[in-house]
């Protein structure tokens, strides 16, 4: 079995004459946790959406526990599709129906699961992100928006996935409660033995859940190495990104493009 959860392989994807994905390759090791790192518009999305199988690359491979995962059919990537979980950028949250369901969803409805039995799993997710029973039974505009957070947090590992990703797992959180979310998804990732992939833009939430970190840009990796590397890259768009400065290659260049 490869090393590799994850392996992205010259990975391509156009929209018109824009390439969002000019060659990607991306390695994350099995039980680790990757953060990609990027500004707007630098693939980051397309890249998750494209291991999820929800995009097809132009060109180039993507392989899963060493299997390639590019022209499945839906009934094998269905099969993928149970290996994941998911922390959406907005939490996406069915206002519909209360918590302990949002939670239980993929039980219910992926694993056919009978609702007394999710619904004693989602309690025990909902307790392992720091929110009790009583909360079970709330809808999420009950809710604020840190607890809003958890329910999708609970609802990511609800089904015990092999892979987690994360989308912008701190926005719109103030600093403390990012915090919190930041040391939930390190306990979570670590209590599941699970692969993660990141991607944000927040580089606090990057120091404390990443072992490895890798930089897109204009959809090219353009650096990948340990967390303990990062401040020392000796690469000038990453020492830009990192430390947010006004001046430095990606807006200069930004500027000749404009």
């Amino acid at each position: 079995m490869s090393d590799y959860k994850i392996e992205m392989t010259n990975v391509c994807k156009t929209f018109g004459t824009k390439h969002v994905l000019d060659g990607v390759d991306l390695k994350v090791q099995r039980g680790t946790s990757m953060v990609l790192l990027g500004g707007s518009g630098s693939g980051k999305s397309v890249t998750l959406k494209c291991i999820l199988g929800l995009m097809q690359p132009d060109s180039g491979s993507i392989k899963i526990d060493g299997q390639e995962i590019t022209g499945l059919n839906e009934k094998q990537r269905d099969e993928q599709m149970t290996k994941f979980g998911m922390l959406f950028q907005g939490g996406a949250l069915f206002d519909s129906i209360p918590v302990w369901e949002n939670v239980a969803f993929g039980l219910i409805h992926s694993e056919n699961m009978d609702k007394e039995d999710a619904r004693i799993i989602a309690i025990e997710k909902l307790k392992a992100v720091g929110l009790g029973a009583k909360v079970a039974d709330l809808y999420p505009a009950e809710l604020s928006g840190g607890m809003q957070k958890r329910v999708s947090l609970a609802r990511a590992i609800a089904t015990n996935p092999e892979i987690i990703f994360f989308d912008e797992p701190t926005t719109g959180l103030d600093p403390i409660m990012a915090d919190v979310i930041n040391d939930l998804i390190v306990q979570c990732v670590k209590d599941l033995g699970a692969t993660a992939l990141t991607i944000t833009h927040d580089m606090a939430s990057a120091r404390k859940i990443a072992d490895h970190v890798s930089m897109i840009y204009e959809g090219k990796i353009i650096w990948s190495d340990t967390i303990a590397k990062l401040d020392n890259s000796e690469n000038p768009y990453v020492d830009q990104f990192i430390h947010g400065r006004a001046y430095g290659p990606i807006t200069k260049h930004a500027n000749m493009a404009g």
